[in-house]
């Protein structure tokens, strides 16, 4: 059965006053029944992971270069990452493609780097409105998945995100029957290619919009086993809110 996993993005959001939120958070989920894990910008990591540290809280980045070193100012490495606490990586979320003109090829290099680094990768994968428009969304994501996703991953070593451009932080969500027949399809490709251990065992999160008044029904569906929260995982009470519909969706898997 694949354990459900809560995971926050913050994007570039939070100073160290922030970290009373991840001491609110622990304190409310001291044992949870899923998985839980925040994404801060990369000042943020070293010091999240050491208030998370001793509570089930797993602390990522938001991604790294493909590079282990050298070069590249401005940048982080995956090893960099792992040596602040990070236990994951989020790698080809939409703004990393859209405004750092990022391609597949590219998202493939850096998770071959994380995965190196002994990192979990946590892979966005997410359709346009246009392309949603024309009927173009299973194509788009299908190639985002083969071209993203490195060989040899395991369904430890990788969580696929879908998350529908058009919907990240516009109020708008897909409908469910939408976001069930996309996470049915991510299902089916990663089983097709790296077989039904694999396939079966990595988590499928949504993202897009979520927040407590949409979370439960959201955790309904096929194939979901979790979320990528973006503004809602900034309050520790709004995404505590997320964590309980989480915990009390049904197991799938």
């Amino acid at each position: 059965m694949r354990k459900k996993l809560a995971a926050g993005n913050w994007k570039m959001n939070g100073l160290k006053a922030n970290l009373a939120e991840v001491t609110a958070l622990t304190e409310a989920h001291g044992a949870p029944g899923v998985d839980i894990l925040l994404c801060p910008p990369a000042t943020l990591i070293a010091p999240m992971a050491a208030a998370a540290e001793g509570s089930a809280l797993a602390t990522g980045g938001q991604d790294c270069h493909a590079a282990a070193s050298g070069a590249h100012t401005g940048d982080i490495s995956a090893a960099m990452l792992a040596d602040a606490g990070a236990t994951h990586v989020i790698l080809g979320h939409s703004e990393r493609r859209q405004d750092h003109d990022e391609h597949n090829e590219d998202v493939r290099a850096k998770a071959n780097a994380a995965l190196e680094a002994g990192l979990t990768c946590v892979i966005c994968v997410g359709e346009s409105e246009a392309e949603r428009d024309a009927s173009n969304t299973l194509d788009i994501i299908g190639g985002q998945l083969s071209g993203s996703i490195p060989d040899g991953v395991t369904g430890h070593s990788l969580v696929v995100a879908y998350e529908p451009i058009w919907a990240i932080g516009t109020g708008r969500t897909p409908t469910l029957d939408q976001i069930g027949e996309v996470h049915d399809f991510i299902r089916m490709r990663l089983e097709r290619r790296f077989g039904a251990g694999v396939g079966r065992s990595t988590r499928i999160l949504y993202g897009g919009s979520v927040k407590p008044s949409n979370a439960a029904e959201i955790f309904a569906v096929s194939n979901v086993d979790g979320a990528l929260v973006g503004g809602a995982s900034l309050k520790a009470a709004d995404f505590s809110a997320i964590i309980t519909a989480l915990e009390a969706a049904p197991t799938q898997g």
